[in-house]
């Protein structure tokens, strides 16, 4: 997935004040860590990794290997934080510039009311 420009700056924006959910350690790169990048991404659209100072992987390297395990897209590498995007693919929450959100379903109708009570302490009015 590739992002223009103002998506981009939408997503930085988003993503200002999210904490990191994800930490790159000692071990670099490996396939638990993919797995939980990729259930943060389905859970939150928006995450924010952070690179260690012991990782032996550079940040941007990182980045574009954690992008491409798991089928997102980098928005964003500020100093050892890596801002990830990918969309819900069933119930997406971010908007983007030119990428809005589908349709909603519509609502179901509300639920009848019970016929005999006219009012919440009885059916009889006092006098």
């Amino acid at each position: 997935m590739e992002l223009n420009g103002k998506q981009r700056r939408a997503l930085r924006a988003l993503g200002h004040h999210r904490e990191p959910v994800v930490m790159i350690g000692k071990d670099g790169v490996t396939e638990s860590l993919i797995n939980a990048t990729n259930q943060a991404l389905t859970d939150h659209e928006l995450i924010k990794v952070r690179v260690g100072e012991s990782s032996p992987i550079d940040r941007h390297e990182a980045a574009e290997v954690l992008a491409q395990a798991t089928s997102s897209a980098v928005a964003q590498v500020l100093g050892r934080t890596i801002l990830l995007f990918r969309r819900h693919p069933e119930d997406p929450q971010i908007a983007l510039p030119g990428l809005p959100l589908p349709p909603k379903k519509p609502a179901p109708p509300p639920a009848a009311k019970r016929p005999g009570k006219s009012h919440a302490f009885g059916s009889r009015r006092r006098e």
